[in-house]
Parts: structure tokens; sequence; C-alpha cells
């Protein structure tokens, strides 16, 4: 990751020395998060305010690497067991000292609790034994290489609290007793978030005294309330305002290249799709979308620059494929899609349809982003070659429950982020046709279905050669892009926008964290 590191840590390295600054900090936020309950849902940002008050077995910095935080240290004994040393002297909030169960009790509530996008997927195959307070064994039925990452995606809770409690306890503040650097205060949905600081920290202590997460969802607002001061600091500044803010020397920007690719879901699985019709409104039999020419006129269509020029004043990178450049597994031979419309409509007589037909693009409204833009853009380009697209957009919160288990959209703008540094469970989630014994899925496959790829990602996850691993996932994402199963589009650049002497330490998952806000004077 040389190319991301380098955006990255260079303005972490300047800011650092500020650290011990200590006040109150107002965090306006564009989306609030579903839950505190840090189990309830992969959502982003469910699990960035989590961390405030509860920690991981594994943690992830600023880049998506992977350092100690509950877990001291961690080995693989064989093939199929690994031990973890767990942090001796950790408390939690109310002073219960944390041990082994709490571990073992928050693999059992994150991989049965329910939820609408689950945890399970990584505690798959995996069984916690308790050898003594202080060390836990993770078995499994076959090699899993990614044991690390996998333990670092969720939270830990405690027990005593825990047990029994229900999404609604924690919201409350009544089971929100974790071990991380600040203690839950209040939750007021669509108000505000607060948490103070944990003096009892067993790590670096808090930097603020206090925090105050603010839900603004307006751009303009949330622009108006750092401005006004009503807030320190905001995430997803609009691309539209950064030139503006960049001139303004009240305000202070911080912005790096971010690990969430946008890209178009395609149904090509089913003869039959819901959204696919011909153009005099009769369903579309057999599903045009089927035909690889089809798939790869409608990626032609698209004008990837012109959206990250356009639409995100320049704020976005063309997507080439799933990941980011410089990711493990990152794909160096697949090359941005040339936007040539005039090849995709000869692609689209080839394949039998020179009139075209007609499609329905879902999306999301305002979760994203420019979601609404980048949706409409794309549906007028597809319209300009013949395939006329109707655009249906959700609340964030709507879209993903409505594809999550079942496939009831044809076309629609989607994301699914590298959470976990690498693309083994993204590969899962979008590509494979699933499902692969002993792993569960989050989220529901893309509709592409490719024997090829199928193998390459079923071979890489139980690979342990990490270099011999790592080609098998460069294999897969280049299948499925050549296959255009998926149109991969762009990638932001987040950016998060704070008044003067405060910064933002930008992070490749976008989590905005009072934990990465530091003092600049």
């Amino acid at each position: 990751m040389k190319r991301i590191s380098a955006l990255v840590v260079g303005s972490a390295a300047v800011l650092l020395a500020g650290a011990a600054y200590s006040a109150d900090l107002r965090f306006g936020v564009k989306v609030e998060t579903p839950s505190v309950d840090p189990h309830w849902s992969t959502n982003t940002s469910a699990i960035a305010v989590g961390r405030h008050a509860f920690d991981h077995l594994i943690a992830k910095d600023e880049l998506m690497g992977l350092e100690p935080q509950l877990a001291e240290s961690w080995k693989a004994i064989d093939d199929l067991t690994w031990e973890f040393k767990l942090r001796k002297g950790v408390k939690f909030h109310d002073g219960t000292p944390f041990t082994a169960d709490d571990v073992l009790f928050s693999f059992d509530r994150a991989t049965n609790i329910e939820t609408p996008t689950s945890f399970k997927q990584y505690l798959a195959d995996k069984k916690g034994e308790k050898v003594d307070d202080y060390t836990v064994l993770v078995k499994t039925s076959t090699p899993n290489p990614l044991m690390e990452t996998d333990l670092a995606a969720f939270a830990i809770v405690s027990k005593k609290h825990g047990d029994g409690a229900s999404t609604a306890d924690f919201n409350s503040g009544k089971a929100t007793i974790g071990t991380g650097p600040y203690k839950f205060v209040e939750w007021k949905r669509e108000d505000q978030l607060v948490f103070e600081a944990n003096s009892s920290y067993w790590g670096p202590k808090a930097t603020w005294d206090k925090v105050t997460y603010k839900p603004i969802k307006s751009n303009p607002t949330r622009v108006a309330a750092l401005k006004s001061g009503d807030v320190d600091i905001i995430d997803q500044v609009p691309t539209t305002d950064i030139p503006s803010l960049r001139k303004d020397p009240k305000v202070v920007l911080s912005a790096g290249t971010g690990n969430r690719p946008f890209y178009v879901w395609l149904d090509s699985r089913r003869d039959l799709s819901p959204y696919v019709w011909n153009n005099d409104g009769s369903p579309a039999w057999p599903n045009p979308l089927r035909d690889w020419k089809v798939r790869k006129a409608l990626s032609r269509a698209i004008n990837r620059p012109g959206i990250v020029d356009r639409v995100f004043e320049g704020s976005a990178t063309v997507g080439t494929q799933l990941l980011p450049e410089g990711f493990y597994g990152y794909n160096e031979d697949l090359l941005p899609e040339p936007y040539e419309p005039d090849m995709a409509k000869k692609l689209l007589a080839e394949a039998g349809y020179p009139d075209g037909f007609k499609v329905t693009l879902h999306s999301t409204t305002g979760g994203y982003l420019n979601d609404v833009k980048v949706t409409e853009s794309i549906a007028q380009m597809w319209t300009q070659v013949g395939v006329k697209t109707e655009v249906v957009l959700n609340p964030k919160q709507v879209f993903f429950s409505k594809i999550t288990g079942a496939m009831n959209n044809s076309t629609a703008v989607r994301t699914y982020s590298v959470a976990s540094g690498e693309p083994s469970i993204q590969l899962k989630a979008v590509v494979h046709t699933g499902p692969i014994k002993g792993t569960v899925y989050c989220c529901q496959p893309t509709g592409m279905s490719n024997p090829r790829s199928d193998a390459a990602i079923e071979e890489a996850i139980v690979t342990i050669d990490r270099d011999k691993r790592e080609q098998l996932f460069k294999d897969a994402i280049g299948i499925a892009v050549k296959d255009y199963g998926i149109l991969p589009i762009y990638f932001e650049v987040y950016t998060w926008a704070s008044r003067p002497g405060i910064k933002y330490i930008p992070r490749l998952d976008g989590f905005s964290m009072a934990i990465d806000v530091v003092a600049t004077n």
C-alpha cells in the first residue's frame, strides 16, 4: 500500500504532536448511526461510533493495518487452530475486569443476534475455546489464513451487561458498557449522540473530554453549521464546496483516497429479471443482461472521467476494479474502461438489440456523496445509447433492506467497502455465486455467476501462502471485471472540514471518529 501510505501518513505525522489537547468536540456527520449496539449492523457509521465505547480484539489504524488491542498477541498453532493472548488489567466502564468469558460471549452474540447486516460472515466456521482467563483458542474446520482480519471486524462487549440485553438496551445506554476510550452518555435519535472520556482507559487517554455527534443530513446545512461554529468538524464535505472552502482561512480541509468502490450491479444470472423490459413494456425474455456484449455495451456507455470531473469536481478517482490502487490483491493489469458510446450502440446491435430496451436503475438517495447525481448521470448515458433508463431512489436503509437476501433489482449503483484491508469478504459478497461451505454472506451477491472466478475465490480463502493467495485474488477480480459481471465506476476521495486548530487524520475506510481528530496547536 505504498502509494496510499504516502498520501495519508504524511498528514498524520504532522498532527500527532498536538494530541494532548483536551476539550469538547462537536462532530457534524451526514449519516447517523442506525444503532449504538455494536453487533447490530455492519453499517460503517455504526462501526465508527461503536469504536468509541467498545474495543476490538485487533484494531485497524487509518491505513487499515492491524494492531493489537484487547488481544496483545496471536499466532497460528497449526492449520486449524489460532491462539489469542488477551490483555490483562483491562476493565469495563463499570470496573468489571475484562476476561476470556467476554470474548466468547461476544463471539456468540455477534453470531446469533438478529440484524439487517450480520457479523456472521466473519465468525463462520470459528469455534472459540477458553484456556484460561487471558487465553482463547479459535478453531476452524478448514485453514483460515485470514483469521486475524476476520477477528478485527467486530467489537467485544461485556458478558455481564450484554447477556440477555436487547439492541434497545444498548441504544438506551443500559448495556453500552465497553472497554473503549469513551463512555456512552446519551443518544437522542436525529439530535445527538454523546460520549465522555473514559479516565480509566487502559490505553492512550482520550483526546476530548466530551464528544457530541450531530447528524446533519443536508449538505448546505452541515457546511453552514461548521462556518457558524455550531460544530467543530464535519464529514462528507460536498464536492461543490471544496474549492471555496479551500480558500477560507477559517476552515481546514483533510482529504484522503477512500477504500469504497462504487460499481454498477447487473443481474446477469436470471433468465427473467424484474426490471428489464422490451421497448413495448413487455418483460424481456431472455434477460438481455445475460449477454456479454450487452454488459460490455453498458460499461462502454459510461463516461467515468466525466463523472469524476463534473459530478465530483475532481474529488474522486476512476475505478478499474473493486480495490483501490495499492491494496493487497489489486490487479495492475486492469485499465480504465474507455468511454465509447458509438461502440456501445454497435455492441447492442450485434447482441440483437439495435433499438435497445428498457431498465430501471436503483440507487440510494443521500446515503453516499453525490449518489443521486451519479445514478442520474449513468441513466442519461445509457439512454443516449438506446437503453432507456428510469431511476428509482430509496433511502439507504430501505435500499439495502430490499437487496439483502434477495435480488430485487436488475441494475443498481452499489458499493461494498474493502473493510478488512484485503478483498476476501468483498469477493465473497460481491463476485462469488455462493454459497461457500463454512461461509455466511452478509449481502446478496451481484447476480453474476462465473465458475472461473468462483474457483479462484474458493482456493484463495484457504491458501496459506500470501503471494499465491494474492495472485488468486487478482485472478478472481480480473475475471469478474473482464466478464462485465460488475462495472466499476469510481472511488471517492474522503474529505473532512474543521475549524482552525484541529484537523482530521484521513482514514481509508472513511470512518468519522473523534479518535482521529487531533489538535494542531
